[in-house]
């Protein structure tokens, strides 16, 4: 068992990346963005899961809008395109899985 803290880092800095584990089949990101700040469009070789545990988010998946929020989880197929544009101060969890 591991216990891996995620602390809220946005009073410090601005973006805030944070890699939570590496297994052999899944990677957990910790991302924190204040209102405002962007990822420009990319795209990952996995399955990706999005978690949003405070704040909102505006991901554009192959053009076309959604808000991720607390309560609801966003799946993205590998290779699907995508952007994100924080509405508010934003902790996120970004879990990639290999299939």
């Amino acid at each position: 068992m591991k216990l891996i803290d995620t602390d809220y880092r946005l009073a410090e800095k601005e973006k805030h990346v944070l890699k939570v584990a590496n297994v052999e089949n899944a990677v957990i990101m910790n991302l924190q963005l204040r209102a405002g700040e962007e990822i420009a469009e990319h795209d990952a070789d996995k399955e990706v899961f999005i978690i949003v545990r405070k704040g909102k988010v505006r991901f554009d998946v192959e053009g076309a809008p959604v808000e991720v929020t607390p309560g609801n989880v966003l799946h993205m197929e590998p290779l699907e395109k995508h952007s994100l544009h924080a509405l508010e101060d934003s902790d996120i969890l970004v879990i990639q899985v290999k299939q």
